[in-house]
């Protein structure tokens, strides 16, 4: 099999259509293979990130340019590249971990992501998607976590509702596999 080169590759700018068929344009004319994205819009700006495959290897710089310098796309995007080394041998396997919704909402105040990610990180659980969004005077969050089998999911629910008391917020800490059932969509593990 022959050797891929893998890289991570970033773009925002100001949203408007069709920026995703002028990147995914670019990175084919160079046989480059997503391996996965995700792409949103937040208050007009548009950012995607994308890991790509190439047959040959890159300087992550001059993948950034080439793609920018793509006539379907230019100079009014922000696009940066990085080289993906091997996987990471201390990052968790699935096997050792179980994936979690936490969703909470509430009024808006400084210090809520803070908080919420500060308490997630300090007991070394992975965030794996977030969604947070002020409108008018709640805010809504919601974080797909990566949570180590040493933990205990019932005290990490008070430490939530704890956290969650002080913030004047709602929260809930749900299994995966509930959350999607009992929101009919489908997050994919990792």
């Amino acid at each position: 099999m022959a050797q891929s080169h893998t890289y991570v590759l970033n773009v925002v700018s100001s949203d408007h259509p069709g920026i995703i068929a002028g990147v995914s344009t670019a990175l084919y004319e160079i046989d480059a293979n997503i391996d996965s994205c995700s792409q949103t819009v937040l208050d007009g700006y548009f950012t995607l990130i994308l890991i790509v495959t190439l047959p040959q290897p890159w300087d992550a710089d001059e993948l950034a340019r080439h793609i920018r310098s793509h006539p379907l796309l230019g100079d009014a995007y922000k696009i940066t590249a990085l080289a993906v080394p091997e996987r990471d041998a201390t990052r968790p396997s699935p096997g050792d971990t179980d994936v979690f919704v936490i969703s909470a909402f509430g009024r808006d105040a400084k210090g809520i992501v803070h908080d919420f990610c500060r308490y997630l990180a300090d007991r070394e659980i992975n965030i794996l998607d977030f969604y947070g969004r002020r409108q008018n005077e709640e805010f809504v969050l919601v974080a797909q976590v990566q949570i180590p089998a040493r933990h205990t999911i019932a005290v990490l629910q008070d430490d939530l509702e704890a956290i969650a008391l002080e913030l004047h917020f709602t929260v809930r800490l749900q299994h995966n596999n509930i959350f999607v059932a009992t929101n009919e969509i489908r997050l994919f593990d990792e």
